[in-house]
C-alpha cells in the first residue's frame, strides 16, 4: 500500500468494513499528497457494541474515540443512507465532507423472471407453493433466529409456504439445527453470479430480518436485488429508521422480535397473489428509479470530480486515477 504512494493517485478511496484499512488508506494520502475518502458500508464500531454489551466501558469509548478521530481526517466521507449521514456528522464529520453514495444494483441483470423457476423443481416444490428466501450472510447481525421460529409456526399454519435460505455464515449451523424438525425448510449453498437472479426469483416473498438496535448501523446491499427482481419484500425494522422509511409503499415491515406480526405479513401476501403483484411493481419501479447502477455511479464519478477540482484546475482534462484499498 506504501508503494502505491508513488503512483500519486489523485484520491485513495477506502470502503469500510474493516475500520482498519483506514489508516493505510490515510498515510497513503499522505505520503501521494491525495485526497481521501471513505465510504461506511457499515458502522462497524456501533454494531458491534450494539450486539456484544459484554465489552467494558472503557474499550468501548476508546474504540469510538479512535473511529471519531479517524472519520475526521478523511477530506469525504461517504454512507448509503441518510440516517448513516447523520450518524457521520454526529461523529464530528462536518456536513460539507459528507456524501450519500447509495448501494446500486444492475437494473438490466436482475430481472423479474416468468415460467417455472429450476431452483424451484431442483427443491422440490410444487407450482402451487409459495416460496419466502432469505439469501445473504448468516451472521449474528441478521437476526435470523426470527426467521427460525417463523418457519415452526408457518409449517403448523400454512404447510403450503416453503422457506428456503441460502447463504453462509457462522449462524448457518444453528439455523439448520433450528428447524430441522420443520418439513417446510430448504437449504442452498451460495449460488454462482450467473445463477444469481434465477435465485432472486425463485422467491415469491423476500424476506429481510434486522436485529433490534443496528437497523440504522447497517443498510443491508442484499435489499437492493430484492426489490430489482420484482418480487415483494417483508423488511423488519423500527419505524424510524431508514430501512422503516424506504419501505413505505414499496413493501411490508413488522417490528423487530414480533414473530407474530412478521408471520402474519408473509401469510398475507402469500394469500393475495395481487397484492404480491402489486409490491412487486413498486420495488421494482423503485429499484430502476432510484437504485439503478449508472444513476448512481454517474453521481459517484460527478462526487469525485468535485473532491479533486478542490486541488486540479481543470479535473475534467485530467485522467482520474483512484487506488481503492
Amino acid at each position: 500500500m506504501v508503494w502505491q504512494s508513488l503512483r500519486r493517485p489523485d484520491v485513495v478511496f477506502v470502503v469500510e468494513p474493516t475500520l482498519f484499512c483506514s489508516f493505510t488508506a490515510l498515510v497513503v494520502g499522505f505520503l501521494g499528497r491525495a485526497k481521501t475518502w471513505q465510504h461506511v458500508q457499515d458502522f462497524e464500531v456501533d454494531a458491534a457494541f450494539a450486539i456484544d454489551k459484554t465489552v467494558s466501558l472503557r474499550i468501548e469509548s476508546l474504540a469510538r474515540y479512535v473511529e471519531r478521530q479517524v472519520l475526521k481526517r478523511f477530506d469525504c466521507v461517504s454512507t448509503i443512507s441518510g440516517k448513516m449521514q447523520e450518524l457521520l456528522e454526529r461523529k464530528g464529520v462536518p456536513a460539507r465532507r459528507c456524501a450519500l453514495i447509495l448501494n446500486w444494483v444492475d437494473t438490466k441483470k436482475i430481472v423479474p423472471l416468468s415460467g417455472v423457476n429450476p431452483l424451484r423443481k431442483e427443491l422440490g416444490i410444487s407450482a402451487e407453493g409459495i416460496v419466502v428466501l432469505y439469501s445473504g450472510s448468516m451472521g449474528s447481525k441478521q437476526g435470523l433466529e426470527i426467521l427460525a421460529e417463523a418457519s415452526k409456526r408457518l409449517a403448523v399454519i400454512r404447510p403450503n409456504i416453503h422457506l428456503v435460505f441460502c447463504g453462509e455464515g457462522p449462524f448457518r449451523k444453528d439455523l439448520e439445527h433450528a428447524t430441522k424438525d420443520a418439513g417446510t425448510v430448504s437449504f442452498l449453498s451460495l449460488q454462482p453470479v450467473e445463477k444469481f437472479n434465477e435465485l432472486l426469483n425463485l422467491a415469491d416473498i423476500h424476506v429481510l430480518p434486522q436485529r433490534l438496535g443496528a437497523a440504522d448501523l447497517v443498510m443491508p446491499s442484499k435489499l437492493t436485488g430484492m426489490l430489482a427482481s420484482g418480487r415483494p419484500v417483508v423488511v423488519i425494522a423500527s419505524p424510524g429508521t431508514q430501512l422503516y422509511k424506504s419501505l413505505q409503499g414499496i413493501g411490508m415491515v413488522t417490528p423487530p422480535d414480533d414473530v407474530e406480526m412478521f408471520c402474519d405479513a408473509i401469510t398475507r401476501l402469500a394469500d393475495d397473489a395481487q397484492l404480491r403483484k402489486q409490491y412487486g411493481k413498486a420495488s421494482r419501479d423503485y429499484a430502476v428509479i432510484h437504485l439503478d447502477r449508472d444513476v448512481i455511479l454517474n453521481g459517484f464519478e460527478s462526487s469525485l470530480v468535485r473532491l479533486c477540482s478542490e486541488s486540479i484546475a481543470t479535473p475534467s482534462a485530467q485522467k482520474l486515477e483512484v487506488f481503492q484499498d
